[in-house]
Protein backbone atom coordinates (compact mmCIF):
# COMPACT_ATOMS: atom_id res chain seq x y z
CA UNK A 1 0.00 0.00 0.00
CA UNK A 2 1.21 3.50 -0.83
CA UNK A 3 0.62 6.33 1.63
CA UNK A 4 0.07 9.98 0.82
CA UNK A 5 2.08 12.78 2.42
CA UNK A 6 0.46 15.41 4.66
CA UNK A 7 2.07 18.16 6.69
CA UNK A 8 2.56 17.51 10.38
CA UNK A 9 0.02 20.06 11.58
CA UNK A 10 -2.64 18.84 9.16
CA UNK A 11 -1.96 15.25 10.17
CA UNK A 12 -2.94 15.96 13.77
CA UNK A 13 -6.57 15.41 12.72
CA UNK A 14 -5.90 12.36 10.52
CA UNK A 15 -4.76 8.84 11.44
CA UNK A 16 -1.09 8.85 10.39
CA UNK A 17 2.24 7.09 10.34
CA UNK A 18 5.05 9.36 11.46
CA UNK A 19 8.59 8.69 10.22
CA UNK A 20 11.86 10.04 11.64
CA UNK A 21 10.18 12.34 14.15
CA UNK A 22 7.86 12.39 17.14
CA UNK A 23 4.27 11.13 16.99
CA UNK A 24 1.28 13.44 17.39
CA UNK A 25 -2.19 12.81 18.80
CA UNK A 26 -3.39 10.94 15.66
CA UNK A 27 -0.28 8.82 15.05
CA UNK A 28 -0.99 5.09 14.83
CA UNK A 29 2.60 4.01 14.06
CA UNK A 30 5.99 5.67 14.58
CA UNK A 31 8.96 4.55 12.48
CA UNK A 32 11.67 6.68 14.04
CA UNK A 33 15.12 6.31 15.55
CA UNK A 34 14.61 9.28 17.84
CA UNK A 35 15.41 8.56 21.50
CA UNK A 36 12.64 7.76 23.93
CA UNK A 37 10.17 6.56 21.27
CA UNK A 38 9.31 2.86 21.28
CA UNK A 39 10.18 1.05 18.07
CA UNK A 40 7.77 -1.59 16.72
CA UNK A 41 8.99 -5.19 17.08
CA UNK A 42 11.41 -6.09 14.32
CA UNK A 43 11.66 -2.51 12.98
CA UNK A 44 14.64 -1.19 14.97
CA UNK A 45 17.40 0.15 12.71
CA UNK A 46 20.11 2.84 12.82
CA UNK A 47 18.26 5.12 10.39
CA UNK A 48 14.58 5.91 10.16
CA UNK A 49 14.84 5.31 6.40
CA UNK A 50 16.00 1.76 7.10
CA UNK A 51 12.95 1.34 9.34
CA UNK A 52 10.68 2.57 6.53
CA UNK A 53 12.16 0.02 4.13
CA UNK A 54 11.85 -2.71 6.77
CA UNK A 55 8.15 -1.80 6.99
CA UNK A 56 7.84 -2.21 3.22
CA UNK A 57 9.44 -5.65 3.52
CA UNK A 58 7.09 -6.78 6.28
CA UNK A 59 4.47 -4.30 7.52
CA UNK A 60 3.66 -4.46 11.22
CA UNK A 61 0.00 -4.49 12.29
CA UNK A 62 -1.42 -1.08 13.18
CA UNK A 63 -4.71 0.81 13.02
CA UNK A 64 -5.67 1.93 9.53
CA UNK A 65 -3.90 5.02 8.15
CA UNK A 66 -3.33 6.43 4.68
CA UNK A 67 -1.15 9.41 5.64
CA UNK A 68 2.58 9.64 6.35
CA UNK A 69 4.13 12.71 7.97
CA UNK A 70 7.11 14.10 9.88
CA UNK A 71 7.61 17.04 12.24
CA UNK A 72 10.87 18.27 10.67
CA UNK A 73 12.66 18.23 7.33
CA UNK A 74 15.91 16.43 6.70
CA UNK A 75 17.41 13.84 4.37
CA UNK A 76 16.47 10.82 6.48
CA UNK A 77 12.92 12.10 6.79
CA UNK A 78 12.64 12.76 3.06
CA UNK A 79 13.84 9.27 2.14
CA UNK A 80 11.57 7.70 4.77
CA UNK A 81 8.49 9.49 3.47
CA UNK A 82 9.42 8.78 -0.15
CA UNK A 83 9.68 5.06 0.67
CA UNK A 84 6.09 4.99 1.90
CA UNK A 85 4.68 7.30 -0.78
CA UNK A 86 6.48 5.70 -3.74
CA UNK A 87 7.31 2.18 -2.52
CA UNK A 88 7.96 0.57 -5.91
CA UNK A 89 10.46 3.22 -7.04
CA UNK A 90 12.01 3.39 -3.58
CA UNK A 91 12.60 -0.36 -3.38
CA UNK A 92 14.23 -0.30 -6.81
CA UNK A 93 16.77 2.27 -5.56
CA UNK A 94 16.85 1.15 -1.94
CA UNK A 95 20.61 1.15 -1.28
CA UNK A 96 21.19 4.51 -2.92
CA UNK A 97 18.32 6.17 -1.06
CA UNK A 98 19.46 4.79 2.29
CA UNK A 99 22.89 6.19 1.44
CA UNK A 100 21.30 9.64 1.04
CA UNK A 101 19.72 9.30 4.48
CA UNK A 102 23.05 8.24 6.01
CA UNK A 103 24.85 11.14 4.34
CA UNK A 104 22.38 13.55 5.88
CA UNK A 105 22.17 12.11 9.39
CA UNK A 106 25.58 10.53 9.92
CA UNK A 107 27.80 12.30 7.35
CA UNK A 108 28.87 9.02 5.75
CA UNK A 109 28.44 7.86 2.18
CA UNK A 110 29.22 5.01 -0.18
CA UNK A 111 28.04 6.50 -3.47
CA UNK A 112 29.13 10.03 -4.33
CA UNK A 113 25.71 10.71 -5.82
CA UNK A 114 24.22 10.25 -2.36
CA UNK A 115 26.74 12.66 -0.83
CA UNK A 116 26.01 15.30 -3.45
CA UNK A 117 22.26 14.89 -3.07
CA UNK A 118 22.60 15.38 0.67
CA UNK A 119 24.64 18.53 0.06
CA UNK A 120 22.00 19.90 -2.31
CA UNK A 121 19.18 19.14 0.12
CA UNK A 122 21.11 20.84 2.91
CA UNK A 123 21.44 23.97 0.80
CA UNK A 124 17.73 24.01 0.02
CA UNK A 125 16.78 23.45 3.66
CA UNK A 126 18.99 26.32 4.85
CA UNK A 127 17.43 28.90 2.50
CA UNK A 128 16.00 32.03 4.09
CA UNK A 129 12.22 32.04 4.42
CA UNK A 130 9.46 34.03 6.07
CA UNK A 131 7.48 30.84 6.71
CA UNK A 132 7.23 29.16 10.08
CA UNK A 133 9.47 26.14 10.50
CA UNK A 134 6.49 23.78 10.22
CA UNK A 135 5.22 25.44 7.05
CA UNK A 136 8.70 25.55 5.52
CA UNK A 137 9.23 21.85 6.24
CA UNK A 138 5.86 21.07 4.64
CA UNK A 139 6.78 23.13 1.58
CA UNK A 140 10.13 21.37 1.24
CA UNK A 141 8.54 17.93 1.42
CA UNK A 142 5.89 18.79 -1.16
CA UNK A 143 8.45 20.26 -3.55
CA UNK A 144 11.19 17.67 -3.09
CA UNK A 145 9.34 14.35 -2.87
CA UNK A 146 8.82 14.30 -6.68
CA UNK A 147 12.37 15.60 -7.22
CA UNK A 148 14.26 13.21 -4.95
CA UNK A 149 14.99 10.44 -7.44
CA UNK A 150 15.95 12.83 -10.26
CA UNK A 151 18.31 14.62 -7.86
CA UNK A 152 19.95 11.34 -6.83
CA UNK A 153 20.18 9.72 -10.27
CA UNK A 154 21.09 12.84 -12.23
CA UNK A 155 22.61 15.19 -9.68
CA UNK A 156 24.64 17.09 -12.26
CA UNK A 157 21.36 18.96 -12.81
CA UNK A 158 21.69 20.56 -9.35
CA UNK A 159 25.46 20.95 -9.44
CA UNK A 160 25.30 24.59 -8.39
CA UNK A 161 23.90 23.45 -5.03
CA UNK A 162 26.68 20.98 -4.21
CA UNK A 163 29.73 22.07 -6.23
CA UNK A 164 31.60 24.04 -3.53
CA UNK A 165 31.00 21.56 -0.72
CA UNK A 166 31.87 18.66 -2.99
CA UNK A 167 35.23 20.31 -3.68
CA UNK A 168 35.84 20.62 0.06
CA UNK A 169 35.06 16.90 0.42
CA UNK A 170 37.51 15.97 -2.35
CA UNK A 171 40.26 18.10 -0.79
CA UNK A 172 39.56 16.70 2.68
CA UNK A 173 39.75 13.12 1.47
CA UNK A 174 43.06 13.89 -0.25
CA UNK A 175 44.44 15.47 2.94
CA UNK A 176 43.66 12.29 4.89
CA UNK A 177 44.90 9.95 2.15
CA UNK A 178 48.25 11.73 1.86
CA UNK A 179 48.78 11.90 5.62
CA UNK A 180 48.61 15.68 5.90
CA UNK A 181 45.67 15.13 8.24
CA UNK A 182 46.17 12.29 10.71
CA UNK A 183 43.64 10.31 12.75
CA UNK A 184 44.70 8.54 15.96
CA UNK A 185 42.09 6.26 17.50
CA UNK A 186 41.34 5.18 21.05
CA UNK A 187 38.86 2.35 20.46
CA UNK A 188 38.41 1.81 24.21
CA UNK A 189 37.00 5.35 24.44
CA UNK A 190 35.38 5.30 20.98
CA UNK A 191 37.56 8.37 20.31
CA UNK A 192 39.33 9.71 17.22
CA UNK A 193 41.92 12.47 17.60
CA UNK A 194 42.24 14.36 14.30
CA UNK A 195 45.33 16.49 13.82
CA UNK A 196 45.24 19.16 11.11
CA UNK A 197 48.41 21.23 10.55
CA UNK A 198 48.03 24.93 11.25
CA UNK A 199 48.92 25.74 7.63
CA UNK A 200 46.22 23.42 6.27
CA UNK A 201 43.11 25.33 5.12
CA UNK A 202 39.93 24.89 7.10
CA UNK A 203 37.42 22.90 5.07
CA UNK A 204 33.82 22.58 6.18
CA UNK A 205 30.74 20.61 5.33
CA UNK A 206 27.16 20.08 6.46
CA UNK A 207 26.18 17.63 9.15
CA UNK A 208 23.05 16.89 11.11
CA UNK A 209 22.16 19.38 13.81
CA UNK A 210 22.34 22.50 11.67
CA UNK A 211 25.95 23.40 12.48
CA UNK A 212 28.74 23.15 9.94
CA UNK A 213 31.76 21.06 10.81
CA UNK A 214 34.94 23.10 10.50
CA UNK A 215 38.51 22.00 9.81
CA UNK A 216 37.78 19.03 7.59
CA UNK A 217 34.70 17.84 5.74
CA UNK A 218 32.77 15.52 8.10
CA UNK A 219 32.05 12.96 5.36
CA UNK A 220 35.77 12.55 4.70
CA UNK A 221 36.38 12.16 8.42
CA UNK A 222 33.49 9.83 9.22
CA UNK A 223 34.31 7.61 6.25
CA UNK A 224 37.85 7.32 7.61
CA UNK A 225 36.97 6.49 11.22
CA UNK A 226 34.06 4.73 12.90
CA UNK A 227 34.69 6.46 16.23
CA UNK A 228 31.70 8.42 17.53
CA UNK A 229 33.69 10.80 19.74
CA UNK A 230 35.93 13.20 17.82
CA UNK A 231 38.65 15.64 18.85
CA UNK A 232 40.04 17.97 16.20
CA UNK A 233 43.30 19.83 16.69
CA UNK A 234 43.86 22.42 13.96
CA UNK A 235 46.91 24.40 14.97
CA UNK A 236 45.71 26.17 18.13
CA UNK A 237 42.02 25.63 17.38
CA UNK A 238 40.52 22.72 19.29
CA UNK A 239 37.15 21.02 19.33
CA UNK A 240 35.47 17.95 20.76
CA UNK A 241 32.13 16.66 19.44
CA UNK A 242 29.77 13.74 20.03
CA UNK A 243 28.49 12.53 16.69
CA UNK A 244 24.74 12.37 15.99
CA UNK A 245 24.83 8.58 16.13
CA UNK A 246 25.14 8.92 19.92
CA UNK A 247 21.80 10.78 20.16
CA UNK A 248 19.55 8.44 18.19
CA UNK A 249 18.66 4.84 18.98
CA UNK A 250 21.69 3.44 17.15
CA UNK A 251 21.34 -0.32 16.84
CA UNK A 252 24.22 -1.81 14.86
CA UNK A 253 26.85 -1.39 17.57
CA UNK A 254 27.33 -0.31 21.16
CA UNK A 255 27.31 3.43 21.87
CA UNK A 256 29.09 4.80 24.94
CA UNK A 257 27.34 7.33 27.22
CA UNK A 258 27.87 11.00 26.56
CA UNK A 259 29.86 12.91 29.17
CA UNK A 260 28.89 16.38 30.41
CA UNK A 261 31.90 18.54 29.50
CA UNK A 262 30.47 21.86 30.65
CA UNK A 263 32.56 21.82 33.87
CA UNK A 264 35.66 21.19 31.74
CA UNK A 265 34.82 24.22 29.59
CA UNK A 266 34.93 26.40 32.70
CA UNK A 267 38.26 24.87 33.74
CA UNK A 268 39.77 25.42 30.31
CA UNK A 269 38.63 29.05 30.29
CA UNK A 270 40.31 29.56 33.67
CA UNK A 271 43.52 27.99 32.35
CA UNK A 272 43.74 30.26 29.30
CA UNK A 273 46.42 32.96 29.32
CA UNK A 274 44.35 35.02 26.91
CA UNK A 275 40.74 36.17 26.59
CA UNK A 276 39.62 32.90 24.97
CA UNK A 277 36.36 31.53 26.36
CA UNK A 278 35.42 27.87 26.12
CA UNK A 279 31.86 26.61 25.78
CA UNK A 280 30.27 23.17 25.87
CA UNK A 281 26.85 21.91 24.90
CA UNK A 282 24.60 19.93 27.22
CA UNK A 283 24.75 16.15 26.77
CA UNK A 284 21.11 16.23 25.61
CA UNK A 285 21.99 18.37 22.56
CA UNK A 286 21.90 16.75 19.13
CA UNK A 287 25.67 17.00 18.60
CA UNK A 288 27.19 18.62 21.72
CA UNK A 289 30.54 20.32 21.29
CA UNK A 290 33.37 21.53 23.49
CA UNK A 291 34.99 24.41 21.61
CA UNK A 292 36.25 27.98 21.75
CA UNK A 293 36.60 31.07 19.57
CA UNK A 294 39.94 32.34 18.33
CA UNK A 295 43.21 30.57 19.11
CA UNK A 296 43.87 28.90 22.43
CA UNK A 297 46.99 29.54 24.50
CA UNK A 298 46.91 25.95 25.72
CA UNK A 299 49.13 23.25 24.30
CA UNK A 300 47.34 20.62 22.20
CA UNK A 301 48.56 17.87 24.53
CA UNK A 302 46.96 19.65 27.48
CA UNK A 303 43.56 19.88 25.81
CA UNK A 304 43.60 16.32 24.48
CA UNK A 305 44.80 14.95 27.81
CA UNK A 306 42.06 16.66 29.78
CA UNK A 307 39.31 15.46 27.42
CA UNK A 308 40.67 11.90 27.43
CA UNK A 309 40.76 11.97 31.23
CA UNK A 310 37.10 13.04 31.43
CA UNK A 311 36.01 10.43 28.90
CA UNK A 312 37.95 7.73 30.71
CA UNK A 313 36.36 8.80 34.01
CA UNK A 314 33.03 7.94 32.47
CA UNK A 315 30.07 7.87 34.79
CA UNK A 316 30.05 11.31 36.42
CA UNK A 317 27.69 13.56 34.51
CA UNK A 318 27.16 11.03 31.74
CA UNK A 319 24.06 10.60 29.64
CA UNK A 320 22.89 7.87 27.30
CA UNK A 321 19.92 9.33 25.45
CA UNK A 322 18.68 6.15 23.79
Amino acid sequence: MAFRYEGYETSRAIPNVVVDGSPNESTVLALTHWPGIAQPPGMARDLSAQMAFAYLDEPVPHPSAEVVTNNHFDQDGLVSIFALVEPEAALHHRALLIDVAAAGDFATYRDRRAARTSMALSQLASAETSLSYSDFSDQLYRELLPELLPMVLHNDRCQELWRDEDEALTESEAAIATGRVTIDERPDLDLAVVTIPAAEPSRSGHRFGGDGFEGIHPMALHNATERFRVITVHGRRYRYVDRYETWVQFRSRRVLPRIDLRPLADELTAMERSSVTWRAGAPQALTPELAHDGESSLEPETFVGLVVSRLAGGAAGSLRTA
